[in-house]
């Protein structure tokens, strides 16, 4: 068996296409096809359906090709601790984010570039709360930033990095004075622009809205949050959003950002990476900068 050969499977896997497989592993769709059918016949189970096109993993083609990405991350992580003991930390670091904690991700990766040189980051920060967890465990990411929750501890570890908090984004009209709170019963009845129902930034809401008794239902909803800040910067919608997207930019001229309460709400969003023992190196490197960093002192106030 070849990792060449588990490295088609895995491309497969990700790309859903003969072609594009192969173009990802820089070699042409015979060869490819040509690696996965000796893959086959030493394993001795079919791998892949195999019509006109493309049309799956069999069910042991979903049970192996787990264990390929297994293995090939193991090599890897291999390869980058021997670099590592040798010049130190050096290569990609590649990490993802849900949406509501993208401004966030420059605090991690300032001082993580600045303490590894030799290091290079990719950031994806437009991922769902469960697309950060599937990736991380596919090892397409080496480090996801998203809600903490129990019931996945057993496969990842968590490290804490601030408690989200909410506060209601308006444009006022013209010589309304400044608010200094406002109600989530109060925010219900504004005309909401609020994110996509599946994110996991809209549930967190919904659940709050329902808790109180006021389910909303927003005029316009959308996968971004710079569309909801262009939407509230017209005067006709007001929005939802964390108060860490406010650290980087502030408070829009001509905005406000009204801190929510009654009630207060709070969700951990935290560093997520894999449980694996020994942990990759760029994983171990990142996980000492979280520690480190501080955020949550970061993000304490709230710009208004």
């Amino acid at each position: 068996m070849l990792l060449r050969q588990l490295e088609y499977l895995v491309a497969l896997a990700r790309e859903g296409h003969f072609a594009r497989a192969a173009e990802s592993c820089y070699v042409s769709q015979p060869a490819l096809s040509e690696g996965l059918r000796k893959l086959e016949e030493e394993l001795r189970v079919p791998l892949v359906y195999r019509e006109r096109k493309y049309e799956g993993l069999t069910p042991e083609g979903e049970r192996i090709v787990v264990w390929a990405q297994r293995i090939l991350a193991d090599r890897d992580a291999m390869k980058s601790e021997v670099v590592a003991l040798r010049s130190g930390v050096s290569g990609k670091l590649r990490i993802g984010s849900v949406p509501t904690a993208s401004t966030v991700v420059s605090l991690l990766t300032e001082p993580f570039c600045t303490q590894h040189p030799l290091t290079t980051v990719q950031v994806q920060t437009d991922l769902r709360a469960a697309d950060v967890f599937d990736k991380v465990q596919n090892y397409e990411i080496d480090a996801g930033i998203t809600y903490i929750g129990k019931s996945l501890a057993e496969r990842f570890e968590f490290v804490p990095l601030y408690l989200e908090r909410y506060v209601l984004l308006i444009q006022p009209a013209p010589g309304v004075g400044r608010l200094n709170q406002v109600t989530w019963a109060e925010a219900s009845q504004q005309p909401l622009c609020l994110l996509d129902p599946v994110m996991q930034g809209r549930k967190v809401l919904d659940a709050v809205f329902e808790e109180i008794g006021a389910p909303v239902r927003p005029r316009v909803e959308t996968d971004s949050i710079a569309s909801m800040f262009a939407h509230v910067r017209t005067g006709r919608w007001a929005s939802v959003v964390p108060h860490s997207r406010l650290h980087v930019f502030g408070v829009p001229v001509g905005m406000q950002a009204v801190p929510l309460v009654e009630p207060t709400r709070t969700e951990r969003m935290g560093l997520v990476v894999a449980k694996r023992d020994p942990a990759p190196v760029m994983a171990r490197a990142l996980v000492d900068i979280a520690r480190q960093t501080g955020i949550e002192a970061l993000l304490a106030q709230v710009p208004r």
